[in-house]
């Protein structure tokens, strides 16, 4: 026989013997666990650090559900202190205005007051000058009268 065996596929192998084909075989077994292993510690570490992410997910979850509640929380504040204030400053310009309207309607009840009584002097003055006129002259007064009479007579049978 030669040194060469064939095998099932139809390539020739050296046939020096079964020891190089367990020594083969046993390297590739070999390689094989050690493949495994290293698949099984690849899957356990995966396994670890989705464990992990997930935590920490959670963690993150829950702290960020925290800072939206503390949020939520001071937007409602800041909108209570926002109304409240609006409600200050519209009494405060109500007050105001009406303390102004008030001012405004004293110093044009003040000045009406003036003018009223600037009017009642005139008046007066006028009602004494016409007495004065009436006492210096009091044939012409007579004649006024009579004619003031006549006038108004003529206008009311107008009418009529």
């Amino acid at each position: 026989m030669s040194d060469t065996s064939r095998s099932p596929s139809g390539t020739n192998w050296p046939s020096q013997g079964s020891k190089p084909l367990q020594n083969a075989t046993k390297g590739v077994e070999a390689l094989k666990d050690k493949v495994g292993d290293a698949l099984d510690r690849g899957k356990s570490g995966l396994a670890d650090s989705a464990h992990t992410a997930g935590d920490s997910l959670n963690d993150d979850v829950a702290k960020l559900r925290e800072d939206m509640a503390a949020i939520q929380k001071t937007l409602s504040k800041f909108a209570s202190e926002a109304g409240n204030e609006a409600v200050k400053t519209a009494q405060n310009v109500g007050s105001a205005v009406a303390s102004q309207v008030g001012d405004v309607a004293s110093q044009v009840g003040a000045a009406a007051s003036e003018y009223a009584s600037s009017a009642s002097q005139q008046v007066k003055t006028f009602a004494s000058e016409m007495e004065n006129m009436a006492r210096k002259n009091p044939l012409g007064t007579i004649g006024a009268t009579l004619l003031v009479g006549v006038v108004i007579g003529m206008m009311s049978r107008g009418r009529a």
